[in-house]
């Protein structure tokens, strides 16, 4: 399988911005269903944003009018672009790709009728993070 690979994690202030990228090699394969997820110390997993295989885009309420999540096929290149960046942003964030169906569960997630561990088997690979820290 193909190897997705973040970067761009970085120490920012408050209200600041940032840019995640992820790299996946197998693009076209991995095009189903792609994802962002973070996770901080001592917290449980959350699922940030989606986009399928036809672009559609959907977030977590958490993050929703802050974070955009996007693709550039020619590059094989998933990204979020967040601002707006708040202390409690702070996480190790990672993208990840599945089948179709994972985005349906990740949805359901969304909308608060599906717990994250019932959201997520569906996306079989995950990067291995990349850092954010927001501080003043």
């Amino acid at each position: 399988q193909g190897q997705l690979q973040e970067s761009g994690g970085a120490s920012v202030q408050p209200g600041g911005s940032l840019r995640l990228s992820c790299v996946v090699s197998d693009y076209t394969a991995s095009r189903y269903c792609m994802a962002w997820f973070r996770q901080a110390p001592g917290k449980e997993r959350e699922g940030l944003a989606s986009i399928d295989q036809d672009g559609d885009t959907r977030y977590a309420n958490s993050v929703k009018g802050r974070f955009t999540i996007s693709e550039d096929s020619a590059n094989h290149t998933l990204y979020l672009q967040m601002s707006s960046l708040r202390p409690d942003d702070t996480a190790m964030y990672y993208c990840a790709a599945g089948t179709s169906g994972a985005c349906i569960t990740i949805q359901r997630y969304y909308a608060g009728r599906l717990d994250l561990e019932d959201a997520t088997p569906k996306f079989g690979r995950w990067g291995q993070g990349t850092q954010v820290t927001v501080s003043s």
